[in-house]
Formats: structure tokens, sequence, C-alpha cells
């Protein structure tokens, strides 16, 4: 099963670089990239502390489905005003 998730996004809302948070969860720049392009699944205690490090729930940074784009969520938004 696939697992998704938007680390690329919430580092770049927070300017976050891959090895500033490979260094706050203790793992190599290298596996952040892997994360992000869904070449590698995270244990859950990975999960967790990136997770922690974003000060957000797991399931808001990782799904079995996809998530919806970001330009989907903005033109929803855009229609609702």
């Amino acid at each position: 099963m696939q697992l998704h998730n938007r680390i690329s996004v919430f580092r770049a809302e927070r300017g976050t670089s891959r090895r500033a948070l490979a260094d706050a969860v203790g793992v190599n720049p290298q596996t952040i990239g892997y994360l992000e392009r869904g070449d590698y699944k995270p244990s859950l205690e990975l999960a967790m502390k990136i997770a922690a490090f974003f000060g957000v729930a797991v399931e808001h940074l990782f799904s079995f489905t996809p998530f919806e784009s970001v330009a989907e969520v903005l033109r929803r938004a855009g229609d609702a005003v």
C-alpha cells in the first residue's frame, strides 16, 4: 500500500531545509528526500518525530489516500468567497 505525505509542503511553509528537518529527527537528509518522493515508508517513531517537529498530528502529514492538491484547496476557497 502506498503512503502519501505532505512533508515537502510543511517544509516549504516553514522554510525548513531537508538537512534541518533531518537533524531535528535524527536521520540522514537523504532519508527526508526518500520520504518526500514516496521511496521510503517511515517507522511509526520517525513519523511521530516529524509530526512533532511541525506541531501537527501524524495524519496531517501521512495518509493512505492522496492528499488534495494545494491548488485545488485554494481554488475552492476562492469559489467560497
